[in-house]
């Protein structure tokens, strides 16, 4: 008795480039036989790694996305021997209908590998219809079945094996990475090594205080660790002392505060509608909490920062320290001139390089290290690195900087993020990493201009970094950030609502839209496809047609995803 279409179910297909050959008929056999199909590539004959598609089929099986798959490549044999990595997979390479059935009838096969070097169009379509119209046998075989079963808990991903409600979540968030385009300014894609570390038995170990000075036993080797990861950031920004044990940016802020400012002191800082950040002293945060906070802007005009306006509020109101740095400002920042204006009255300078350290690192945007008393970071962003926080400082500085962070803002540090922070230094450092930042801005760039020519109004007119700010009041005034943000999702184009310069809107909605190139820069995407970006943004915004233009966008971006793989192989 053989599956009838309703409960084969859904199918993914994959095949290399030596297997697209097939791709036709293949699509005619599931068109023909009305089946579900998810396509996950690849499209041209331009080589590719086969691993990646069959673990692109393997995931949706394994996920629950789809029942069975299709892998094609030359021989069958690379695509079934990756697929079967997976626990649940069972691949079988099928080069007559004979193999096809048996597979089926004594195997329970969800997967069907095919060889386009030893198979045709024509030959095809009776194996596949062996394979999915032949059913599982049962009997003695469930026994066998079992046996693999057991075979392959022993390999198991641990995670799976323990909790696997978090495992499969952690596969489908992996999924929607995949199959989304990533413009959050904030975000990136760590590397394979990165990720490794962040795993690693580096979590076990306790280290309180710093290298030869912990208040733990064992510390010999997570020692090193973090003083690698010391000299690294320093040899990468050329610092004269560097604190890498913050948890997240906002408590490396939170420790430069504490280690020069009582609180009511006075702070001048960038207001957040003008583009600063939360922990630059807005009233809902910390920062706003503790200290008595003036805020300096953009022009009303350029929507460029106003150093001058600044200049003058520091001569009035003599701060003990200014703030600069932004979370949504997509022009260059003078941090000499705030060094300037901060020292000519008397304030120390806090440089927040959370979201360009990456393009200072490359040497692409001007460096606050050396002008500006103090400089902060993440480490994920434009560096792409671990979720973390660093500081920098001059060496006058160093002693208040690290008891502020221990004991005065945390207690042990984490030693796998230090390690992974060490990791993202040291790629950081090669000569690659200069050509990848080259390519965020110019990928930015080509965001900005796709979206100006389709009529968005852009904050400041364009961009000099990695991000591009766009005020929706101009040309769609009817729509705020929230509802934007919400149909490009379902467009799978992942980005954020912001406040924009002289907002009107409640901050839960905002009146702009946040993007970024550097996630879509780390999956190798050029200038060509930000302009496609661009072009798909501006049609899920304006279609008369939604549900239409929704589908036929949603299509093009799992088609451009597939193009451009994530840059790791190996997380679930």
């Amino acid at each position: 008795m053989g599956e009838s279409p309703a409960a084969i179910g859904a199918v993914s297909m994959a095949m290399d480039h030596r297997g697209i050959c097939l791709r036709p008929a293949l699509l005619a056999f599931f068109r023909a036989n009305g089946m579900r199909l998810f396509d996950r590539g690849t499209e041209t004959e331009d080589p590719v790694d086969y691993p990646f598609y069959a673990q692109r089929v393997a995931e949706d099986i394994c996920c629950g996305i789809s029942n069975f798959g299709v892998l094609v490549c030359g021989t069958g044999t690379g695509m079934a021997m990756a697929a079967n990595r997976f626990r649940t997979i069972r691949a079988a390479v099928a080069l007559s209908e004979e193999m096809a059935e048996l597979s089926r009838r004594h195997g329970n096969a969800n997967v069907l590998c095919l060889g386009s070097l030893w198979q045709s169009a024509e030959k095809i379509w009776p194996i596949l219809h062996k394979f999915f119209f032949t059913a599982f046998e049962g009997g003695r075989h469930c026994r066998r079945l079992e046996l693999m079963d057991k075979l392959g808990d022993v390999a198991m991903n641990w995670l799976e094996r323990v909790d696997p409600e978090i495992f499969s979540l952690t596969a489908l968030e992996r999924k929607r990475q995949e199959d989304h385009i990533e413009l959050i300014a904030s975000e990136n894609f760590a590397s394979q090594a990165v990720i490794d570390a962040t795993g690693s038995v580096l979590t076990n170990k306790y280290a309180e205080g710093y290298p030869g000075r912990r208040y733990y036993g064992g510390c010999e080797i997570v020692d090193k660790v973090e003083r690698i990861a010391r000299e690294r950031a320093l040899q990468l920004f050329g610092a004269e002392h560097v604190n890498v044990q913050p948890h997240s940016g906002s408590q490396a802020n939170g420790a430069v505060y504490g280690a020069v400012l009582k609180p009511g002191d006075k702070i001048l800082t960038m207001a957040l509608g003008d583009g600063g950040h939360l922990t630059h002293g807005h009233p809902k945060n910390f920062s706003g909490a503790l200290y008595s906070v003036y805020h300096y802007g953009t022009d009303s005009e350029s929507r460029r920062i106003d150093y001058d306006g600044m200049e003058k509020i520091a001569a009035r109101e003599r701060p003990k320290l200014i703030t600069v740095g932004a979370s949504a400002y997509a022009r260059a920042i003078d941090f000499e001139r705030v060094a300037e204006i901060g020292h000519g009255n008397g304030a120390l300078v806090l440089a927040d390089m959370a979201h360009i350290a990456g393009l200072v690192a490359a040497g692409l945007h001007p460096s606050p290290i050396g002008c500006c008393d103090f400089v902060t970071s993440t480490t994920h962003k434009t560096l792409r690195g671990p979720r973390g926080g660093v500081i920098f400082c001059k060496k006058k500085f160093a002693s208040a900087i690290d008891a502020s962070v221990f004991p005065g803002q945390q207690g042990g540090p984490l030693m796998h993020i230090i390690a992974a922070k060490a990791v993202c230094f040291l790629e950081a450092i090669q000569p690659q990493f200069r050509s990848y930042q080259l390519q965020v801005l110019k990928n930015a760039k080509a965001l900005a201009k796709s979206l100006a020519d389709h009529g968005f109004h852009l904050v400041s007119g364009g961009t000099d970094n990695h991000l591009v700010l766009i005020d929706l009041r101009k040309n769609l005034p009817q729509m705020d950030g929230l509802t934007a943000q919400m149909l490009l999702d379902r467009a799978n184009i992942s980005l954020n609502r912001n406040v924009v310069p002289d907002e009107t809107r409640s901050p839960f909605s905002g009146s702009g839209l946040r993007l970024g190139s550097p996630a879509v820069t780390t999956r190798s995407m050029g200038e060509r496809e930000m302009e496609q970006i661009g072009q798909m943004i501006w049609e899920v915004l304006t279609a008369e047609e939604a549900a239409d233009t929704m589908e036929s966008v949603r299509g093009r971006v799992r088609d451009l995803c597939r193009r451009f793989p994530l840059p790791y192989a190996n997380t679930p």
